[in-house]
């Protein structure tokens, strides 16, 4: 994989040159503090540059050609009354794509953000991103992919991707995929009365997780997955969508062989104020050895509101209940944003362990009770 990125900059930079355009520059810096009582150390701060080189050209006509190189470079730590401080640092590749279009095609190549579907806060077809709702930013690893998209005139539109060299767990992922194998799949999406349905499809070779079935006791333990998932979206009086998803994993250790993730949910913006909207989704996941049949599951209810207090300022609050657990997450968020920065005031009260898809990461660790802050400089 490191040929591949040292390969895709090599040809980046020739053709920059080749064509002689600018290239453009942008970048988004941010640091954050915050502190909860889950465990000692509890104090977490951090910092994080996202520089990203673009460039655009026309060839002719309705003909572009677009690039993006961008990484990711953040230190961050914890620590206990200023003392015992834990701390690490890296810088990696975050964007790396080329792409080709058209105004009824596409075609992209590189580390890319792939995501696609109807629901917000718990998204089954979250096979290719690992986005966080509470995450004010909206930050998520990219994929390495190949990926082809064309638009008909009618507003249908088709998918189709391959994908290798991705190791980690995406989504709602148990299992990652095997690194080296290849990974394809495609999706068709139709317009319908006041809204719109899709087809996706996705075939992997998977490992089986290693900390669960651990290698010095049950060896490397490989799969093949097949995923099917339907969602649909109508703006009717309110918003509508739902999203389900089934998948058949084969393997010989994992006790489940199918799969199934399913959301519905809606969303109404009342005329109260400045506008508050409101939205309400609920999601069951569910592991069984038979199609269609009941199995192992849980179930998540959500709901967000967001409320413009004026031109700068912005209410944001995400509420779940785990219903098998009898757990309830609590977040609160106030935004203020000017031309190029942006302040952030958040409040949690969640379990100590998540079950949601996002687990705590290096800016947003949103276990137990706590608050964060966070500023955020665009350039």
């Amino acid at each position: 994989m490191r040929k591949f990125q040292q390969l895709s900059v090599i040809i980046l930079l020739l053709v920059l040159r080749l064509y002689g355009k600018p290239i453009g520059w942008q970048g988004e810096l941010s640091g954050w503090y915050g502190l909860n009582d889950v465990a000692s150390p509890n104090h977490f701060y951090g910092i994080r540059y996202l520089p990203a080189l673009t460039f655009h050209h026309t060839l002719r006509g309705d003909h572009n050609m677009d690039f993006e190189f961008s990484l990711h470079a953040f230190h961050s730590g914890r620590f206990q009354n200023f003392q015992k401080c834990e701390s690490s640092q890296e810088i990696k590749l975050y964007r790396l794509w080329s792409r080709y279009s058209t105004s009824q095609f596409e075609l992209r190549i590189g580390l890319q953000k792939i995501n696609f579907g109807s629901a917000t806060l718990f998204r089954p077809l979250m096979w290719f991103d690992s986005l966080d709702p509470r995450d004010p930013l909206q930050i998520t690893s990219g994929v390495y992919a190949v990926l082809l998209r064309y638009y008909f005139l009618n507003n249908a539109n088709i998918w189709l991707w391959g994908l290798i060299g991705n190791k980690d767990l995406r989504g709602w992922e148990i299992h990652p995929s095997l690194e080296n194998q290849p990974e394809f799949g495609g999706r068709i999406q139709y317009p319908t009365p006041a809204g719109e349905i899709a087809l996706s499809f996705h075939h992997r070779k998977m490992q089986l997780n290693e900390r669960l079935l651990p290698i010095n006791i049950f060896g490397q333990q490989t799969g093949i997955e097949n995923r099917l998932g339907v969602d649909g979206k109508w703006d009717l009086e309110i918003g509508l969508w739902l999203e389900f998803t089934i998948s058949k994993q084969t393997n010989r250790l994992w006790p489940y062989t199918w799969r199934h993730l399913g959301n519905i949910g809606a969303d109404y913006t009342l005329k109260i104020g400045n506008g508050l909207n409101l939205l309400a989704e609920h999601f069951i996941s569910e592991e069984t050895n038979k199609a269609f049949t009941a199995g192992e599951r849980f179930s998540i209810s959500g709901v967000s509101f967001s409320y413009p207090i004026g031109i700068m300022d912005q209410l944001q609050g995400i509420f779940y209940y785990d219903w098998k657990q009898e757990n309830y997450y609590r977040f609160f968020n106030w935004r203020r944003t000017y031309d190029r920065w942006s302040f952030f005031l958040m409040l949690f009260w969640n379990p100590e362990t998540t079950r949601t898809n996002s687990s705590p990461s290096i800016v947003n660790n949103f276990t137990g009770k706590g608050c964060q802050i966070m500023v955020v400089f665009n350039h």
